[in-house]
């Protein structure tokens, strides 16, 4: 089967161990199924795996991916859940200390085929396409248990996403403003902030900027960069959540003392269950949402979109077709 896939790891020249080639086909065991896969969608979890961060080298070649759609031996259209829990878990997968995530340690979706826990398959809604299909498994998912889930929010609230422009990012502004939230974004490029207007926030402001009011909760994806604009920018008894600190987990200044002064929620938050995917998938359908989808491609030119991504292009999903 034709796939793209991890041969060897660089942390500054990632696109130096990829290669779309052929693999062979997986095999299911015993409680897995199949998915022939229609679309398949990147995420940076597979340029970081590229550089060597969560895919130990003795795990190569890897097929890369966790965002996938496509049909099954049943011809069941389906999304498949990225989120792999260890034997026995019950409950919340994303708790299960022992998880892991399709591309790590079990080839993932960027390939013609893919094996999946079968209670990792959720119906694909009729009504949507293969190609936004293909976006909601790992950025959607994250930030709808950001908002949904662990934010604490509701219609009428109002919340600001640091950064304008990533997949989690855009999937906020689209999923809040459905969903009648008043979302504010920070930027440090004003073009950014411009499209995700255009997206459905409210406003956009300057990284760093002074706000006009203080706000219900942050969605944090940042990190060091932007920690103390987090909590000076809350309310009292305010809610940050964090899925990331892509510019560093050690800022300057912790914020303590305001924190718990101002007796504000910290709350960590990463991808999403199963049932959240298929309320998310049911969500965008309902809501009439299309998410952000910055090109599609061939799989056979994956390197063209994994370049994109490394290069800081990209707006919204890079998705690609498969067969």
């Amino acid at each position: 089967m034709l796939a793209a896939y991890a041969k060897s790891q660089s942390a500054d020249d990632p696109l130096s161990g990829l290669e779309v080639g052929e693999r062979p086909d997986p095999q299911a065991p015993d409680g897995w199924t199949t998915v022939r896969l229609r679309t398949a969608a990147l995420n940076h979890h597979d340029v970081w795996s590229l550089r060597g961060v969560g895919l130990p080298a003795d795990r190569l070649p890897m097929v890369l991916g966790c965002d996938g759609a496509g049909v099954t031996a049943d011809g069941d259209e389906v999304i498949v859940h990225a989120v792999v829990a260890s034997p026995g878990w019950t409950g919340d997968e994303t708790l299960d200390a022992k998880r892991s995530l399709l591309s790590e340690v079990y080839d993932g979706t960027l390939a013609e085929v893919v094996a999946v826990p079968a209670h990792n398959l959720v119906p694909k809604p009729a009504e949507l396409s293969w190609e936004h299909a293909a976006c909601l498994p790992t950025a959607w998912l994250t930030a709808y248990r950001m908002l949904f889930t662990n934010a604490d929010v509701g219609p009428g609230s109002t919340v600001l996403v640091q950064g304008a422009a990533g997949g989690v990012a855009t999937a906020l502004v689209q999923l809040g403003s459905a969903a009648g939230i008043r979302m504010w974004v920070t930027s440090r490029d004003e073009a950014r902030g411009e499209q995700a207007v255009a997206l459905g926030a409210d406003r956009a402001f300057g990284s760093g900027e002074r706000l006009p009011e203080r706000v219900d909760a942050v969605m944090e994806t940042v990190g060091a960069a932007t920690w103390s604009h987090s909590v000076n920018s809350l309310r009292p008894g305010g809610t940050v959540v964090i899925s990331g600190a892509t510019s560093g987990d050690a800022p300057a200044k912790a914020e303590l003392t305001k924190i718990f002064f101002k007796q504000l929620r910290v709350v960590g938050s990463t991808m999403g269950t199963r049932s959240e995917l298929e309320r998310l998938a049911r969500f965008v359908v309902g809501a009439g949402i299309e998410p952000q989808v910055d090109s599609v491609m061939p799989l056979a030119d994956a390197r063209d979109g994994f370049t994109r991504m490394v290069d800081g292009q990209v707006a919204g999903k890079v998705v690609f077709t498969v067969g």
